[in-house]
């Protein structure tokens, strides 16, 4: 088991207080183990949603279809041929 050396700090009224006091002796933890897991459920939570973007399965198809699809690009490619020339130019 990891030494836990940090520590954590919250201000809170005496209602909170009591309310998280009474629901930890409930749970039959102490107050700072009663803290610590809820913050850490609620953490999990929020990362597992936040990490990934869902998006409907037909936009999903719809831009892997996009995907492999060859666009014209014109632009792009005379930007890309102009950087290409500007380094051999550098490196000469």
């Amino acid at each position: 088991m990891a030494v836990k050396a940090e520590r954590l700090e919250a201000r809170l009224t005496s209602t909170e207080r009591k309310q998280i006091e009474q629901a930890a002796a409930l749970a039959g933890e102490s107050v700072s183990s009663f803290v610590v897991l809820a913050a850490l459920d609620r953490a999990d939570i929020l990362v597992r949603e936040r990490a990934s973007t869902v998006v409907p399965a037909a936009y999903f198809d719809q831009l892997v279809a996009s995907l492999d699809e060859p666009e014209d690009a014109p632009g792009l490619a005379r930007a890309a041929a102009a950087v290409t020339r500007r380094r051999r130019i550098k490196s000469a």
